[in-house]
């Protein structure tokens, strides 16, 4: 499964008409994770007026959302709904309220909520999850120089290079275009390289070469 996510977690704060608002964004991959983290938010806040909430998981596709006590839809929803937009999964976030003496109006609410859960995530560590095969190439130098734009063209990831007797190249592509990757290798090299794979595993293609 391909999918979006944070790591560890992010936070940012505004005010609006006195009022202050902070977005609280977490990495959480079980329901029993995002209520522990909902839960140490309000333990952090036991004076704030609201600390509303929103969680997309992939456990159980489960999705929940909270007003705490704002006018119903004012909140939660908008929370969930930036969450959603922003394609993430694995996620809870909470926008803490401390009310400063006016009222905002339910659109009022709907923008500062809104606002909140964005912040957060505009501050968060994004992940781009997908399913990879670790692929060891082995090849001899001649076409080391022959396949750099195949790498380029499949948006591989490289951990490394060793240059001994031969190539060796460690890396890794997303499930869906290994075999085509493999055959234009295989083809640009006259048949000359070793192709292994070594795993599949949940990898994040949102960071650079290593190497």
């Amino acid at each position: 499964m391909n999918y979006k996510t944070i790591n560890g977690r992010a936070e940012d704060r505004f005010i609006e008409k006195k009022s202050e608002f902070i977005g609280y964004l977490k990495h959480t991959e079980t329901e029993a994770e995002a209520l522990d983290f909902i839960a140490e938010i309000r333990a952090m806040h036991r004076k704030a007026t609201h600390n509303c909430y929103a969680y997309i998981l992939r456990e159980n596709n489960l999705s929940r959302h909270s007003d705490d006590g704002e006018p119903g839809g004012t909140a939660g929803v908008p929370i969930y709904e930036v969450l959603r937009k922003e394609g993430l999964i694995d996620v809870t976030c909470v926008v803490t309220r401390y009310f400063g003496g006016i009222l905002l109006g339910a659109g009022g609410l709907v923008r500062a909520y809104t606002k909140g859960a964005k912040m957060a995530c505009d501050a968060a560590e994004k992940l781009d999850m997908r399913t990879a095969a670790k692929l060891i190439l082995t090849l001899e130098y001649t076409y080391y120089g022959k396949i750099g734009k195949i790498l380029t063209d499949h948006d591989v990831r490289t951990e490394s290079e060793d240059f001994g007797a031969d190539v060796v190249i460690t890396l890794y592509i997303a499930v869906e275009n290994e075999q085509s990757f493999t055959k234009e290798l295989t083809d640009v090299c006259g048949g000359c390289i070793s192709v292994k794979k070594e795993t599949e595993m949940e990898y994040n293609f949102s960071k650079s070469d290593e190497i």
